[in-house]
């Protein structure tokens, strides 16, 4: 079997499916559209934006892997706002699937993940164009994060740096 390559009027139209399994929460489904967008369009960066959000949409199933792939996405972003901000994404919601998943040492993780978040959001603020505070609404959504998890301290024990890793 082989995959079949999308037309490349058809990418609009693919790209919307793919928002909507992200919002029914089907985020691989989402993941294949982008993949067959990307094999007709690699440049297309809608589309490797979307499959940023639908890698990170799948943290709390296969954190290790996803989170890698949407890391490797980050240098094709041609937008050094974009790169910053997605960055930051990456992190913040990293952060919030180790909260979901709880365990030992799971608040000091997830609170390296949200100070990571809040500096790749503050350099994207310093990017961002004029009208567009995303970095800023995410920002104040990582420190609300960090307000709510007091107990979450930036920590030092191995076990902490593991579960980062995972």
């Amino acid at each position: 079997m082989h995959l079949k390559p999308l037309s490349k009027d058809a990418i609009p139209g693919a790209l919307a499916k793919a928002e909507r399994y992200r919002l029914l929460n089907e985020p691989g489904q989402a993941e294949s559209i982008c993949l067959d967008v990307l094999a007709v369009d690699p440049d297309h960066q809608p589309a490797r934006v979307m499959l940023i959000l639908a890698l990170t949409d799948q943290f709390g199933e296969h954190p290790a892997a996803a989170l890698q792939r949407a890391r490797d996405i980050l240098p094709h972003l041609h937008d050094a706002y974009e790169r910053a901000y997605y960055a930051g994404l990456i992190c913040e919601r990293r952060a919030r699937a180790q909260l979901a998943k709880g365990g030992h040492g799971s608040s000091q993780a997830a609170h390296e993940w949200l100070k990571d978040a809040l500096q790749h959001y503050a350099e994207a603020e310093t990017r961002r164009p004029s009208g567009n505070d995303d970095a800023i609404l995410r920002w104040n959504a990582c420190v609300r994060l960090l307000e709510q998890h007091p107990g979450a301290a930036s920590a030092d024990d191995s076990s902490a740096r593991l579960l980062m890793l995972e």
